[in-house]
C-alpha cells in the first residue's frame, strides 16, 4: 500500500488534480499561510515584516518544472528582480535567495550546462549586495549535478550554500566532504519519494541520519544551516553547538515560512539565529503539495480547513 506521502507527492503530478485545487478560493485562503504571495512586492512586503521581527529570510521564487530555455531564463530574471528589490532593503546576509537548479533547466537537454550558465549572474547579483545564493537540494538523480554546479560556482563564490537531504544514504559522505571552512551546508530530512536503494525509509532511520549527519556539520569549521521543525533535533543542534563552542553567528536554525513561526522567535529570542524560508509565486502548487506530503500536521490543517472555511 502507498504511504501518504507518496499519494501526494504523486498527487503533485496530477494535472485535473492541480486544477481543481489550484481554482478553489478555500485552497487559496490555506496556501496562504505557507506562500507569502504571487508577486514580488507581496513577498518583499513579508520580508519587510520578519526581518522586523527579527527572523532572517531566504526568499525562494516558485517555478520548478521548466520546458524550454526562455522558461529557464525567465526563473534567472526572476531572481535578478528580487535581487533587485532587496537591495534597497539593506540587509546583507539577513535576507539571502534559494533556488533550485531544475528551474534553471537543469533536466532539459544540456542542462548540466545550461543550469550553472543561468544561475552564475543570480550568485553575482547576491554578492553585490552583500548576501548569498543556497542551491536546493531535490530528488536523488540530481545530487550530483547539483554538486557539481555548487563546486563550480564555489571557485569564485565560496559563500555558496548547499542542501543535504538526511534521508539518502550518501548524505553523511557528502556532509564529510561539505564540512570545510567557509562552506555552508542546509541540512533537510528530505521531501522526495526515494527508494529503499538510495533512502532511508522509516521516520526513526531518517531521524537517525539527520542527527549523525549533523554531528558531522557541527564538528566541523563550516557554516551548519540546521532545516528541521523537530524540537529534538533543534534541541539537539543546540546541544552540539554548545559541546563545539559554536559562536552564535556560525549557525543557524531555518523553517519554512508559516511553520512554526511562534517557535521561530521564540527561538530567535533566545540568540539564535533564525531563517525562515519565504515562498512566493504563481507557481505554487509543487510547492504546497510537498509541504502537506512532509508532515501529517500540515495535512490535518488543509483537510480542517476545508472543512470550516467558507
Amino acid at each position: 500500500m502507498l504511504s501518504q506521502k507518496a499519494l501526494l507527492l504523486g498527487a503533485s503530478r496530477r494535472p485535473a488534480l492541480r486544477r481543481v485545487l489550484v481554482g478553489t478560493p478555500i485552497t487559496r485562503q490555506v496556501v496562504d499561510r505557507f506562500v507569502a504571495g504571487e508577486t514580488l512586492p507581496e513577498a518583499l512586503d513579508v520580508v519587510r515584516r520578519l526581518t522586523g521581527e527579527g527572523l532572517a529570510v531566504t526568499l525562494d521564487h516558485l517555478g520548478e518544472d521548466v520546458t524550454d530555455r526562455a522558461e529557464a531564463c525567465r526563473s534567472r530574471d526572476a531572481y535578478l528582480a528580487a535581487l533587485d528589490g532587496l537591495a534597497p532593503l539593506g540587509l546583507g546576509r539577513a535576507a539571502e535567495v534559494s533556488v533550485k537548479l531544475s528551474a534553471f533547466g537543469q533536466a532539459l537537454p544540456g542542462g548540466e550546462d545550461l543550469a550553472p550558465e543561468l544561475v552564475r549572474p543570480v550568485v553575482e547579483a547576491a554578492a553585490a549586495i552583500g548576501t548569498t545564493v543556497t542551491l536546493d537540494m531535490e530528488d536523488s538523480s540530481t545530487v550530483d549535478a547539483t554538486l557539481g554546479t555548487l563546486a563550480e560556482l564555489r571557485r569564485t563564490h565560496p559563500e555558496t550554500g548547499a542542501v543535504l537531504q538526511a534521508a539518502l544514504h550518501r548524505t553523511e559522505d557528502d556532509a564529510r566532504a561539505l564540512a570545510v571552512a567557509g562552506s555552508r551546508v542546509r541540512l533537510v530530512k528530505g521531501a522526495y519519494d526515494e527508494p529503499p536503494s538510495v533512502a532511508h525509509q522509516g521516520r526513526d532511520d531518517v531521524d537517525a541520519a539527520y542527527a549523525r549527519c549533523l554531528g558531522v556539520l557541527m564538528r566541523g569549521p563550516g557554516y551548519p544551516m540546521v532545516g528541521s521543525h523537530d524540537p529534538r533535533l533543534v534541541s539537539l543542534a543546540q546541544r552540539l553547538a554548545a559541546e563545539y563552542d559554536r559562536a552564535a553567528d556560525s549557525w543557524e536554525v531555518q523553517m519554512l515560512y508559516g511553520i512554526r513561526p511562534a517557535e521561530q522567535h521564540r527561538l530567535a529570542a533566545e540568540g539564535v539565529t533564525v531563517r525562515a524560508y519565504v515562498p512566493y509565486g504563481v507557481d505554487w502548487y509543487g510547492y504546497f503539495v510537498r509541504r502537506l506530503a512532509e508532515r501529517p500536521a500540515n495535512l490535518r490543517f488543509f483537510l480542517r480547513s476545508l472543512v470550516t472555511t467558507g
